[in-house]
């Protein structure tokens, strides 16, 4: 049944929450959901080799690839440890949405034209601060997310068993709170 009074979105709009509900974070999101995001993202073009931020640095916003290819990598020493290469619609940067959070790799741009969506962190605060039911969603389908990348590093390393001591990487960080809170 027609609804005369149903909101009605321009092509921008449906495009943008198009290129949104293709990624994992905002796949389950309703269009009035969607919107929320739509006023806050900034598109930017990159040129190939064009860093978009470095390990460490502070995490001020979430990326989504629209064009281009661009890799994730760790810093090892003096060389570069290949961790992604991400294709449009893929997210990075998904710490942003964590308070006081740093970057854990490198993201460089690999593609002469690369198309990125950018969210800040102060406007992921502010949505999240007005729609709690909003935030739950996203940060679900994050953890979601983490937990699928978790099993995919537990398979790994038991085809590879041996390779690293996956029990000083899985809790040492709770170690390192907790140094961190007796110096306190």
């Amino acid at each position: 049944m027609f609804n005369p009074f149903a909101r009605t979105y321009s092509q921008q709009e449906k495009e943008i929450m198009n290129f949104l509900r293709k990624n994992p974070i905002f796949k389950d999101l309703s269009n009035e959901e969607l919107l929320n995001f739509i006023p806050h993202l900034h598109q930017r073009s990159y040129g190939k080799n064009e860093v978009v931020f470095f390990r460490n640095d502070p995490s001020q916003a979430l990326y989504l690839l629209k064009k281009g290819r661009v890799a994730l990598q760790l810093d090892i020493d003096d060389s570069f440890e290949p961790l992604a290469l991400l294709k449009s619609g893929m997210h990075f940067g998904e710490n942003a949405l964590l308070p006081r959070s740093h970057r854990l790799y490198n993201a460089i741009c690999k593609q002469e034209d690369n198309q990125l969506y950018i969210l800040p962190q102060v406007s992921l605060m502010e949505i999240f601060e007005e729609n709690t039911k909003l935030k739950s969603k996203v940060m679900q389908a994050l953890a979601s997310l983490q937990q699928k990348q978790i099993q995919s590093i537990f398979a790994f390393y038991r085809e590879d068993f041996g390779f690293f001591e996956l029990g000083r990487a899985y809790y040492s960080f709770l170690e390192e709170e907790e140094e961190e809170n007796n110096k306190e």
